[in-house]
């Protein structure tokens, strides 16, 4: 059965859904874990005051027995502490450059605005990173782990001496309604050699793993290994070169001396580390100057609307990104050492 999930459920509505389906049974289920990766995902310096608002107590409706999968469906239910009743919140019209407001409004012929911004919001993805937390847990089982860290905050990048520089720029952001954007590494240890395929274009893994990323709101470019700076190189520089090793057991023997390829050819892994970066622009959300927009029912000039927002959330992104990634790496797993069980698929992967 090949892995997929659905989600469901809007920003302030009763709570998000999700449902997993091809997961192995015997997985264990690390709820702490999943719990875990929710908390970073609400916390970093820039969030604002709704995350005080969101426990993320994950509850499973299904597929999970005395701590471990089945190999059923598995149903992660989120609660919303703020759910309101969507029917009788005031209608939008000013929508906000950047945001789904107004191609969503326009797409599906709706007469609020509220209905694009309810689901297109990022509030969605912590459904998501329980997916990919729970991903994790049957990746940690072949000893894969992931990590991910902000290299950058609006134009400074990050290190121990710009740390307080950095905080200070997210504060002024904060007292003057601005909002930030940045840079983030995710990092992926202990890939075997071969997942993903070329054969179709719709295959490769690193074109699905950008996909996956670029899914996240505000996300605006992807790049793996040495990405948009190894343009500038030469073909004799941007290549890791192949060497071989009979006493190397891993990769069958075969070694490279440089990760430039960020640790997929041709959308195939090459059993290197995984090295992804991402490029999230400023959130669209300006709580003291919005910006220029139109009124949707009078079309005229207006400012665009004010939600609740954070002024930077890369952390945060950083976090659903390296679940999100982890989610794309099962389903390329299970394709290349599927089973029913997860010992069936260890047994598999060991041959």
């Amino acid at each position: 059965m090949p892995f997929r999930f659905l989600t469901a459920g809007e920003s302030h509505g009763q709570a998000l859904v999700a449902i997993v389906e091809g997961l192995p049974a015997g997985v264990p289920f690390p709820s702490s874990f999943i719990e875990d990766e929710l908390r970073l995902r609400r916390s970093g310096f820039g969030r604002s005051h709704r995350m005080t608002l969101e426990d993320d107590a994950i509850q499973i409706l299904s597929g999970i027995k005395n701590g471990k999968t089945l190999g059923f469906p598995i149903t992660l239910l989120l609660p919303n502490n703020a759910a309101k009743n969507l029917d009788t919140l005031p209608r939008l019209s000013a929508p906000r450059p950047g945001h789904a407001d107004l191609v969503g409004t326009l797409k599906f012929k709706h007469d609020d605005v509220r209905n694009s911004l309810e689901r297109a919001s990022a509030r969605e993805t912590a459904i998501r990173t329980a997916v990919g937390a729970l991903c994790q847990a049957f990746l940690k089982e072949f000893d894969i782990e992931f990590s991910s860290h902000v290299t950058q905050i609006g134009p400074i990048p990050m290190s121990i001496k710009t740390e307080s520089k950095i905080k200070k720029l997210i504060q002024k952001c904060q007292n003057e309604g601005e909002t930030l954007g940045g840079v983030f590494e995710i990092h992926v240890k202990g890939l075997p050699i071969g997942l993903g395929n070329f054969s179709q274009w719709d295959l490769k893994l690193d074109g699905r793993l950008a996909q996956a990323v670029m899914s996240i709101p505000a996300i605006k470019g992807v790049e793996f290994g040495l990405g948009f700076y190894g343009a500038s190189l030469l073909g004799s520089q941007a290549q890791d070169e192949i060497f071989y090793n009979k006493k190397q057991k891993k990769n069958f023997g075969y070694v490279r001396k440089t990760l430039h390829s960020g640790g997929l050819e041709a959308g195939v892994t090459t059993g290197q580390d995984l090295i992804l970066r991402a490029a999230m622009k400023p959130l669209s959300t300006l709580t003291q100057k919005p910006l220029k927009t139109v009124n949707m029912f009078t079309k005229e000039k207006t400012q665009a609307l004010v939600q609740r927002t954070d002024t930077c959330a890369v952390p945060a992104a950083a976090i659903v990104a390296k679940n999100v990634a982890a989610i794309e790496l099962t389903k390329a797993f299970l394709e290349k050492f599927g089973g029913d069980s997860l010992e069936e698929i260890k047994k598999n992967y060991s041959a």
